[in-house]
């Protein structure tokens, strides 16, 4: 069995149009293996292609030529989409959450299980285990607005995890929250990348502040990686 969650080759991505018909290229070529059990942060100025790669990885970008494969599955060959977004095993922390403002904690968890057609016993019984491990045990009927923003992003990293994805995108999704929420979401995700193994590609402003979890740092400029460091980390799982 593959240990990786994710490997690139060759990877580009343009622009869909450009001045006088060019389409400029805004990502690559990246060529990247991610392992299972790895925090990987993304780091690089504004416009230097952080969000266009994880878009791609997740079906919402489409490539100009190279391929991404999932957890040894080829997912996009080119511009050929060859698994589509919703079947990628895959879970995205969006900034601003992104969460469903009519659908309640449990509603929001059921609809992903729903579409993942997982049988509806266990779909009960998985929403009140991953709402048990994020610590919103009680807090089912409530509404995205009636939420805290912490509890509003434990239930963003719910919905994430809800499907017993291999990787996980986080795009700055703890950006809009202060520091002691920014700890506490951070331990939370340390512990449950710990206990479920998968991989973390997590786009960040404030490195330094998730370096606790952190096995490598890749920084990108110009829609290119140009350094890859390698940290010691508690944010491997154990063997």
């Amino acid at each position: 069995m593959s240990t990786h969650a994710i490997q690139i080759q060759d990877l580009t991505v343009h622009a869909p149009s450009g001045p006088k018909g060019n389409r400029p290229r805004i990502l690559g070529p990246i060529t990247l293996d991610l392992d299972l059990a790895e925090h990987v942060l993304l780091v690089g100025p504004s416009g230097s292609g952080k969000t266009t790669l994880l878009r791609a990885i997740a079906g919402l970008n489409q490539p100009t030529s190279g391929t991404i494969t999932l957890a040894g599955d080829l997912a996009t060959d080119g511009p050929k989409q060859l698994i589509k977004p919703e079947r990628r095993k895959l879970g995205y922390l969006f900034q601003d959450g992104a969460l469903w403002p009519h659908k309640t904690v449990h509603k929001t968890l059921d609809f992903v299980l729903s579409a993942a057609k997982t049988p509806k016993q266990a779909r009960l019984q998985k929403i009140a285990e991953i709402l048990e491990l994020v610590e919103l045990t009680g807090k089912e009927e409530r509404l995205p607005s009636e939420l805290s923003g912490g509890e509003a992003q434990r239930l963003n990293l719910a919905r994430a995890l809800i499907t017993d994805p291999k990787l996980v995108l986080f795009d700055e999704p703890l950006g809009p929250l202060d520091a002691p929420l920014r700890a506490s979401l951070l331990e939370r995700i340390q512990f449950l990348q710990k206990r479920q193994g998968w991989c973390a590609l997590h786009v960040t402003h404030d490195p330094a502040g998730a370096s606790g979890i952190a096995t490598r740092t890749l920084h990108i400029d110009g829609g290119q990686i140009v350094r890859d460091e390698q940290h010691s980390s508690a944010a491997r799982a154990p063997a």
